[in-house]
């Protein structure tokens, strides 16, 4: 339900970039459906996958081989731009092939000396996370595929070793190493099983702990910690798909619903001399706790874990002997909500301090905690907050990092020294107001550079730092600009909106082609709203849906109600626990009266659409408060609360004997009796994520409430509900229809 999708490839473009007047007229192209979601017409360009090399000389693309196919590695000087072919395509043919392999990712070995690739992939879930390995020796140009006996792609998390002799390796949930120079294959563990999984984890901690890559090499190269999961005793929930064949496929998914046993985990590590597992005591109940970070604590003697408690409002960072197992805790958080968790953990001062992000102080800022004593000392501070951690210098003492003070729409570049001392210094031009993402270096000197805004598609290049020097343009998205400039794409505006009760959202609105304030338009909100996202963005997002929207007549608009993932302090975020479906739809339709206020807003024509936690947001605002929404679109929602993942649902709402009221009344399915207008719900039949159970549910109680709807499913969809032929064009389709039908277009 969490899942912000990103629903098409475009945006919104400001109109007077790219004015079609010229001295020559033209007429202004229409988009079309096909345009966005059959003929990828307006896919951006972006960049090859890029590594910082560790010497901090340069980096390493992927460029085509125009004779042989495939790719080639290349590699860039930083500074002057010198390029060097590193690997050629021509290496990676394997013997007895005559084509190279394709590479969908890459890593180097520590020295430099070995290059890893990724091939042949396959999606677990959400990404691709499986699939076959081959080595590259760049001494001796040997190739060779990673446990080339087993079955093809299967492999998961290959790694080097820190001392690049040997590759770790997932295989049907057991951990397996390889000697690269002899190319023996040794099993790790045996139990891996359907129930017993090894080195990976199972649906709800990828998907809300984002926990996927399960193992971790120890700095010495001589052990090998990991998670292992036991799935027995949770429920299983099954798919069934009833198109590929004439009898139905049961798929059956270990799922843990609200209020339901999770799996038990626990941590391990394995000295790989003779194999022998040492199991950390980490106290509490393995199945109602939650192991949600592992990593080696700057040495090989020690592993520093996370561990959340059920309720999610504590965690708890022990140390733990990777010989003998004991534990200890070196630093305890614990809130009134919940707690996030974050990948930042940096060690500083040689292992004395590590990094860590909190927001006691009311704003989200990074800190040092001491493990000896407990302590906790600001790095950042103020009345914002760090939304990423890039990269920490020690040499010179800063940290980089992404903040926005004064536009929580926006991203930018900062630096703080480490010490916590003087104010942060903003990197990012001033010029280049939106969005900034950057992969720098490890020395801090270089970064990949992406920026990009509502009206100005993604650009990528090399810059220097701290003083954000452009060395050279690597994709600028010239083309796709060009090409937009042919079609009629009205303004994209950012505003901030007042309700009665004083609370201030941001938002934008679309407003139609030949706007005319005179007259009055229909509106579609489109609604996220949940914590895991935003839709209030000013970056190169994928707005085309929306820009074609406005071309029918539609005047569209999105507001970020409390609780959405946006910078604006712990309050703004927190606001909404246990009122998660509460809180939200109260925003929404506040917003939405003052919305209808303005002179070209005609107020009996109503709309709202949202997908995902946003489809059942839409149902909140249409059965909650049918005076005002007249036609909503539902996709892939959630309909009673209790229906989804445990992880995501009891982090802010708590445990349901916690908060019975507020799982009632935030659930749609308590308000359906009150639905007046019209409703059309879309559902993949396939969803692992929000069951089409769900789906299920709310029709059975609008049937037996008397209430008419609308309704389509789409079997073996997943919750993207993308897979399959025309899958998306036809959706898109549907939903155009449905409006047009249910929710007349054009001004009055």
């Amino acid at each position: 339900m969490k899942k912000l999708l990103v629903l098409t490839l475009g945006v919104a473009l400001i109109s007077g970039i790219f004015s079609t007047s010229s001295a020559q007229e033209t007429t202004p192209l229409k988009l079309t459906l096909e345009d966005l979601y059959k003929d990828g017409v307006f896919r951006p360009k972006g960049i090859n996958t890029i590594r910082w090399l560790k010497n901090n000389q340069g980096y390493s693309a992927l460029e085509v081989n125009q004779n042989i196919g495939g790719n080639d590695i290349v590699m860039y000087n930083a500074k002057t731009g010198e390029r060097e072919i590193l690997v050629s395509a021509s290496k990676l043919i394997p013997s007895g092939k005559n084509i190279p392999i394709i590479i969908k990712n890459y890593a180097w070995s520590e020295d430099n000396t070995k290059l890893l690739i990724f091939t042949n992939t396959r999606k677990v879930w959400r990404y691709h996370t499986r699939g076959d390995y081959w080595v590259l020796d760049l001494k001796n140009g040997k190739l060779s595929q990673i446990g080339s006996s087993m079955e093809p792609a299967r492999l998961m998390f290959a790694k080097f070793s820190p001392n690049a002799k040997k590759v770790g390796f997932v295989y049907k949930n057991n951990i397996y190493t390889q000697i690269l120079e002899t190319g023996k294959v040794e099993q790790i563990t045996t139990d891996g099983n359907t129930q017993i999984i090894n080195g990976t984890f199972d649906w709800v901690y990828e998907e809300e702990l984002n926990c996927r890559d399960g193992f971790r090499w120890s700095p010495d190269s001589k052990q090998i910690s990991f998670w292992q999961m036991d799935t027995k005793g949770m429920g299983t929930f099954y798919l069934v798909n009833n198109i590929d064949s004439i009898y139905p496929k049961i798929i059956p998914l270990p799922y843990p619903k609200v209020g339901t046993d999770n799996s038990s985990a626990k941590i391990g590590s394995i000295r790989l001399d003779d194999k022998s597992i040492t199991w950390m005591d980490i106290p509490g109940d393995p199945r109602n706790n939650y192991l949600a970070r592992m990593e080696w604590a700057n040495s090989s003697d020690e592993l520093i874990i996370q561990q959340l408690n059920r309720e999610q409002n504590t965690n708890k960072v022990f140390f733990a002997n990777a010989a003998t197992g004991l534990s200890k805790v070196v630093y305890t958080e614990k809130v009134e909500t919940w707690l996030d968790v974050y990948d930042d953990l940096t060690w500083l001062n040689n292992g004395k301090e590590f990094t860590w992000l909190s927001d006691n102080t009311g704003w989200l800022h990074l800190n040092r905690v001491s493990p000896d004593n407990g302590i906790m000392t600001p790095i950042t501070s103020g009345d914002f907050e760090v939304i990423k951690l890039l990269n920490i210098d020690q040499n010179k003492g800063y940290a980089y990092y992404i903040a926005s003070p004064e536009n929580a729409t926006q991203r930018y570049l900062y630096r703080s020294k480490l010490n916590g001392k003087g104010k942060p210094d903003r990197l990012s031009p001033n010029t280049q107001t939106g969005q900034h993402s950057y992969t720098i270096s490890p020395d801090s000197k270089y970064a990949i550079h992406t920026f990009s805004n509502h009206m100005t598609p993604r650009r990528y290049e090399v810059i220097s730092l701290p003083d954000h020097k452009t060395l050279r343009v690597l994709e600028d998205n010239k083309e796709l600009q060009h090409k937009l400039a042919k079609y009629s794409i009205s303004k994209k505006e950012f505003f901030k909106i007042k309700t009665d009760e004083g609370i201030e959202f941001d938002a934008w609105m679309i407003k139609p082609n030949n706007f005319n304030p005179e007259k009055k338009y229909p509106v579609m909100f489109y609604v996220y709203g949940e914590p895991a996202g935003a839709t209030v963005q000013d970056n190169w997002g994928g707005d085309l849906w929306h820009e074609l929207l406005a071309q029918e007549g539609y005047l569209v608009i999105s507001v970020d109600n409390r609780g959405t993932k946006t910078p604006r302090g712990r309050e703004w975020r927190k606001s909404v626990y246990k009122k998660i479906g509460i809180i939200a739809p109260q925003d929404q339709a506040a917003c939405a009266r003052k919305i209808m206020e303005w002179d070209f807003v005609d107020s009996e024509r109503i709309g709202i659409w949202g997908w995902s936690g946003g489809g059942s947001n839409t149902l909140n605002c249409m059965f909650r408060y049918p005076e005002i929404y007249k036609t909503g679109i539902a996709i892939a929602f959630i309909s009673d609360q209790k229906l989804y993942d445990n992880i995501y649902q009891e982090r802010y709402m708590s445990l349901p004997k916690n908060n019975e009221e507020g799982y009632r009344d935030g659930s749609p399915i308590t308000h359906a009796k009150n639905l007046d207008g019209n409703l059309l719900l879309i559902h993949g039949s396939g969803d692992d994520n929000c069951h089409y159970q769900s789906c299920q549910m709310l029709v059975n109680e609008l049937v037996k409430q008397n209430k008419y709807f609308t309704m389509i499913d789409y079997p073996m969809r997943s919750h993207s509900i993308n897979e399959r032929e025309n899958t998306s064009l036809h959706l898109r389709m549907t939903m155009l229809n449905y409006l047009k039908q249910n929710l007349p277009v054009g001004s009055k």
